[in-house]
């Protein structure tokens, strides 16, 4: 059965299944990428981005309208917590009733980023790979057979430094031995017929310093300690990222519980994206600078600005405020009248026109006469 699914994929030599279903085509889509005339490791990474946010659009896209149309429903949201202060079981239900008469879903984002984390691995994985370099790996009593027989077979061989394995590009691809060192399968075990390599993939990219993409930013780094580097590339990446989750940020509203949670998850994404700049390798950094800077792109052609403004107190007079001209809709009106009639009481008839016989229907006159009256018994 799966020799049959691994010709569907044109020759793939080892497959298996579930995880190669989704692993391989993103690995031989980046190296038939990086195959076409031209084309470095780092262009094939900003090329492979595109084309997977390009096929992702149309979910992102309904996910960034559904975040539009609930900044533009927060007055009405306000307007219920102001009625229900206090009952948060009302608020809640309250709100859930606006988000389904105006069509919003706030899940809506949560399948963009669950579809995003797989790709994330797949694509950390392409990058060991295709580097032909394994680092970290340790002999063990439960795998030294399996690495001398691998190593008799001259599928592994030492690299220049101290722990690092280079594999073969080329060699047999079914041994029983990868079951349990599948980071030392050849690299052409995994690719279609079209783009065998001749030799491994050229990670290192002259016109980006010789910055090395399978390795940790060493190139735009500044040391910090216990070998740990505040990454360049990591910090343009979280900039871009504090920018796209401000876009799409509600306001901040002290009496909404989730509004804390949001303005938090502002800050402490970029954050983690720093830190892990100092942990995975520069071409995933590479890979979520272009994936951000397409999304920031992309919200802004549908939403403009968003909330992104004011920025640390900044307001620039080209990009107005994303409240301005945002005024409740119908349903908030609706809810401060449920107590009132529907129409408006007859107010009778106007007591400066004239009544029936010419005379003028004026209360005056009783008014005067019930002051006389407690005039009188006051002088008594």
């Amino acid at each position: 059965m799966i020799s049959v699914i691994a010709q569907g994929f044109l020759g793939i030599e080892h497959f298996t299944p579930p995880w190669d279903v989704f692993f391989l085509p993103l690995f031989n889509l980046l190296i038939g990428l990086y195959q076409l005339p031209f084309i470095d490791f780092a262009i094939a990474i900003i090329l492979f981005t595109i084309i997977i946010r390009t096929v992702l659009a149309p979910l992102f896209v309904r996910q960034i309208a559904s975040q539009k149309e609930m900044q533009r429903m927060q007055p009405l949201v306000r307007e219920v917590q102001r009625k229900h202060k206090g009952n948060r079981q009302k608020i809640y239900e309250e709100t859930q009733a606006l988000y389904r008469e105006h069509g919003v879903n706030p899940a809506a984002g949560c399948l963009p980023v669950l579809l995003q984390l797989p790709i994330l691995f797949a694509l950390y994985q392409a990058l060991i790979r295709a580097s032909g370099v394994v680092t970290g790996f340790t002999v063990n009593e439960g795998n030294q057979t399996a690495f001398d027989r691998l190593t008799d077979a001259g599928l592994i061989e030492a690299g220049q430094r101290s722990g690092e394995y280079l594999i073969k590009t080329s060699g047999q691809c079914n041994l029983p031995e990868f079951s349990q060192l599948p980071q030392f399968l050849p690299l052409n075990c995994q690719l279609i017929d079209p783009i065998k390599l001749a030799e491994p993939v050229n990670t290192t990219i002259p016109w980006l310093f010789n910055l090395n993409l399978a390795a940790v930013d060493h190139v735009f780094a500044i040391p910090l300690f216990g070998g740990f580097a505040l990454s360049g590339l990591a910090i343009i990446a979280a900039i871009l990222q504090f920018v796209q989750v401000k876009m799409t940020a509600p306001p901040p509203n002290p009496e909404d519980p989730t509004s804390s949670m949001t303005s938090t998850m502002t800050y402490t994404f970029p954050l983690l994206t720093i830190f892990w700049g100092g942990i995975f390798p520069s071409g995933l950094i590479l890979y979520w600078i272009v994936y951000t800077a397409y999304l920031v792109i992309q919200q802004f052609l549908i939403m403009g600005w968003g909330n992104l403004f004011p920025l640390f107190g900044w307001q620039p007079a080209w990009a107005p405020s994303s409240q301005a001209g945002i005024t409740p809709a119908t349903r908030a009106k609706r809810v401060e009248s449920t107590d009132a009639p529907a129409t408006a009481p007859n107010p009778g008839p106007n007591p400066r026109s004239p009544a029936p016989g010419g005379r003028r229907n004026n209360p005056r006159p009783a008014n005067r006469r019930s002051g006389s009256a407690k005039r009188r018994g006051r002088r008594r």
